[in-house]
C-alpha cells in the first residue's frame, strides 16, 4: 500500500512519539446508567509502526473521566472508524486498505462476525441507517460510498450499491479527484450526506430499500477541503469543518439542502499549518468544538443564532489530534492523539463549555478514534 499525501502527514511524527449521532453529542440530561465505569472502544492503524493490534478495548470512570485500556479486539486491520449498533451488542469497523473492507464484531464476545470488501479504496467513516439494517461507508481514495445489507446476526450481507463521486479542488495534491471523508445521515434519519474532501462539497442522498438516489450538492470554496460535519440539534443547522483551509463554516440546513454561510478560521494564523479534523455539536446546542491538528488543541465555539463565535481553543495534551468526541452523558470530552499515542480526557463545563484536563492520558498505539459504549 503506497503512502499517499494525506498518510504522510499523519504519520509525521509517529515513530518518535512512538449508531450514529451525526457529530451531535446526547444531551446531558438524557438518562443514562448510574455505572462507576463505562467501555470504550479505540479505533487506530495497525499496518503502520508501532501500530496496534486491532480495535482497543477500555473503560472510563464515570466521575473522573480516568481511560485504562483493557484489552483488544484482534483481528481487524486498520479500523480506522469504529461505529457501534443502536443496542449496543455489535461494533462495525472501516479497514483503511487500498482494498477496502468493513468488518462487523460482537461486542459481548469482542469476536469478529465477518467481513465484507466496499469495493472502494480505504474507507475511513461509516454510518448505520436509523432502521439498523443497513451500513455505509465512505472510501476516501476511490471517491466511492458502499451500502451493505446488515443481518440478523449482526454480519455484513451483500453490498447493495456502490456510489461514484465527481469533482476536483486546486489543491494539486490532495483534490486531483473526489476523496469521500465522511457518510451521515441527517437528524430526521431522512437523507445521507457524504462529505467529499476532493470535490470541495457535501453531496446529499435521500434513501430507500438500501440505494442512494442524489438530491443535492453544496459546494464549499475552492480549497477548503470539507472533511466533517456535525449537525446542531435543531436539525437547521450544520457546521462543516474544512481541512485543508483551517476554517469552520455555519450552514442552513433544509429539505436535503446544505447552504454554506459564515466561515471562522479555527486556529491562530501563522507557525505550523492546521488542519482541522472532528467537529462536533454538545447535546444542548450551545457549543460546538472542533480538533485542531498542527495547533494540536480543541476550538471551541458559541452558538448563537445561525452563527458561531470562537470562545477559545485548550491545549489537547498530545500530538495530531484525529478525532475527538463526547460521552453519552456528555461530562467528558475524549481526544484521541494520533502522533504522541494517546487519549487525553477532559471535564465540560456545563454552563460554560470549557474544558478542564481530567485524569492522566491513555497510553495506546495510533488512536485515531474514541468510541465510549451507549450501554456501558
Amino acid at each position: 500500500m503506497g503512502v499517499d499525501r494525506r498518510r504522510f502527514l499523519g504519520a509525521m511524527g509517529v515513530g518518535a512519539g512512538l449508531l450514529m449521532t451525526g457529530g451531535t453529542a446526547r444531551a446531558a440530561s438524557e438518562p443514562t446508567a448510574a455505572l462507576a465505569t463505562r467501555r470504550v472502544f479505540f479505533g487506530a492503524y495497525t499496518t503502520w509502526s508501532g501500530g496496534a493490534q486491532g480495535i482497543g478495548i477500555g473503560t472510563y470512570d464515570t466521575a473522573s473521566g480516568q481511560l485504562r485500556s483493557t484489552g483488544v479486539i484482534k483481528g481487524v486491520v486498520n479500523p480506522s472508524f469504529v461505529v457501534e449498533s443502536r443496542d449496543g451488542r455489535f461494533l462495525y469497523a472501516v479497514n483503511e486498505t487500498t482494498r477496502g473492507e468493513v468488518t462487523a464484531v460482537d461486542a459481548t464476545s469482542s469476536k469478529v462476525i465477518n467481513k465484507a470488501a466496499t469495493g472502494g479504496a480505504d474507507p475511513c467513516h461509516l454510518t448505520l441507517d436509523p432502521s439498523g439494517r443497513y451500513l455505509i461507508t465512505a472510501d476516501y481514495s476511490s471517491g466511492t460510498l458502499s451500502v451493505f445489507g446488515l443481518r440478523a446476526d449482526g454480519g455484513i450481507g451483500a453490498r447493495t450499491q456502490l456510489v461514484k463521486h465527481q469533482g476536483s479542488g486546486p489543491d494539486p495534491e490532495r483534490q486531483t479527484g473526489p476523496h469521500a471523508h465522511q457518510v451521515l445521515f441527517d437528524p430526521a434519519g431522512r437523507y445521507v450526506l457524504a462529505v467529499d474532501l476532493g470535490a470541495d462539497a457535501v453531496f446529499t442522498y435521500s434513501f430507500a430499500g438500501g440505494r442512494l438516489t442524489p438530491v443535492a450538492t453544496a459546494k464549499l470554496k475552492p480549497g477548503a477541503g470539507p472533511r466533517h460535519l456535525a449537525f446542531h440539534p435543531n436539525g437547521r443547522t450544520a457546521y462543516v469543518a474544512n481541512e485543508l483551509d483551517s476554517t469552520i463554516v455555519s450552514c442552513a440546513y433544509a429539505d436535503g439542502k446544505l447552504t454554506p454561510g459564515q466561515a471562522l478560521k479555527t486556529a491562530p494564523s501563522g507557525g505550523v499549518r492546521n488542519y482541522p479534523a472532528e467537529v462536533l455539536v454538545s447535546g444542548d446546542g450551545r457549543f460546538v468544538y472542533l480538533s485542531n491538528r498542527g495547533h494540536d488543541s480543541v476550538a471551541q465555539f458559541a452558538v448563537s443564532g445561525a452563527e458561531l463565535s470562537l470562545v477559545g481553543t485548550t491545549p489537547v495534551g498530545g500530538k495530531y489530534p484525529r478525532h475527538i468526541t463526547l460521552d453519552p452523558a456528555g461530562r467528558f470530552l475524549f481526544a484521541a492523539n494520533q502522533n504522541s499515542n494517546s487519549v487525553t480526557s477532559f471535564a465540560v463545563d456545563a454552563a460554560t463549555g470549557k474544558l478542564s484536563p481530567a485524569g492522566t492520558a491513555l497510553t495506546t498505539p495510533i488512536p485515531v478514534c474514541v468510541l465510549p459504549a451507549r450501554l456501558g
